[in-house]
């Protein structure tokens, strides 16, 4: 009898604890919930309502179960079909639990399929994201997943919820043309405004290699000043903060896992490529195109795949 009871009590015991940790995990799916979709209300307070762009994507995983996604921020005027401004792919391996950022100068010359040889961010004026991928795997041999455009707004936006005092820079040079703000060199706080100039700049000796160099810079300090634990509750806002600002076919749960995987488990680390690689591209002027980089293909492409696959 004493042993039924002993047992009783036991189970008893056990259902408590299941019922608690049952209760706690639906408390904060419930507060991470609406964090975001305060966030998500924030933003569409302060953005005019347009038609957003359902684009068709035809992605997969690479050979080396890499889940890449196709970065992209686009310098659209109106209406007008925009190349695109910046083109990156970030790489999340799962089980390596690796980050990794590839940065494609906008100017490189490449094979478009169907278009012929033309600057690569010409494909995404051509055919959106699904002919930048198709130029991609066939110029690269790189598989990409998802793709998600973000409009430089939005950046704007999650950088002044995420750190409202600034984001602490070393600026090397005066910076003002073409970018709506002024910066002076000197380590300083950057709002979302000033930081988005920051990243954008290339009106200097040496253009896009040195807006290239900043933005995977930036991107590294956003990560080691993003990974601390005041941070981490704040991530579904800043998720909902910037949602309404991406065109992406990724899920906001995806989006939400791999970037407490990044916050946390890396604490913000990401290592870094710019294609072209040193030594690897000329810079001719061609009619029609103005200055593009004329690539060593194959040395790109083993460079890139090393990258990825290491």
């Amino acid at each position: 009898m004493r042993y039924e009871n002993k047992q009783k009590k036991k189970r008893k015991k056990w259902k408590g604890i299941v019922l608690v940790l049952f209760l706690l995990i639906f408390a904060t799916l419930g507060y991470a919930y609406y964090q975001f979709k305060q966030g998500e209300k924030q933003s569409l307070q302060k953005l005019e309502k347009k038609n957003q762009v359902v684009y068709s994507f035809e992605g997969k995983k690479d050979a080396y179960g890499n889940t890449n996604i196709l970065l992209l921020g686009s310098d659209a005027r109106g209406n007008e079909k925009s190349r695109s401004d910046t083109i990156m792919i970030a790489s999340y391996n799962e089980n390596k639990r690796t980050f990794k950022l590839a940065s494609i100068m906008r100017d490189t010359y490449v094979q478009i399929p169907g278009y012929g040889k033309h600057k690569i961010n010409a494909a995404f004026a051509y055919g959106g994201p699904e002919l930048l991928r198709q130029t991609i795997k066939e110029n690269f041999g790189v598989d990409l997943q998802y793709y998600a455009i973000v409009d430089f707004q939005g950046f704007v936006q999650v950088i002044d919820e995420a750190f409202p005092n600034g984001v602490e820079v070393n600026v090397e040079k005066e910076m003002s043309a073409y970018i709506d703000v002024k910066l002076e060199p000197g380590l300083q706080r950057l709002n979302g405004q000033h930081l988005l100039g920051y990243v954008r700049f290339r009106h200097d000796a040496i253009g896009d290699f040195g807006r290239v160099q900043r933005q995977q810079k930036v991107i590294k300090l956003l990560g080691e000043q993003l990974s601390t634990f005041e941070t981490i509750p704040k991530l579904p806002k800043l998720v909902g903060v910037v949602s309404p600002y991406i065109n992406t076919n990724m899920d906001t749960t995806d989006i939400l896992f791999m970037a407490k995987d990044y916050l946390t488990k890396k604490q913000g680390k990401v290592a870094t490529i710019r294609i072209p690689v040193e030594n690897s591209f000329t810079e001719p002027r061609i009619s029609g195109e103005g200055d593009v980089l004329a690539i060593d293909l194959e040395k790109n492409k083993q460079a890139l795949d090393q990258f990825l696959s290491n």
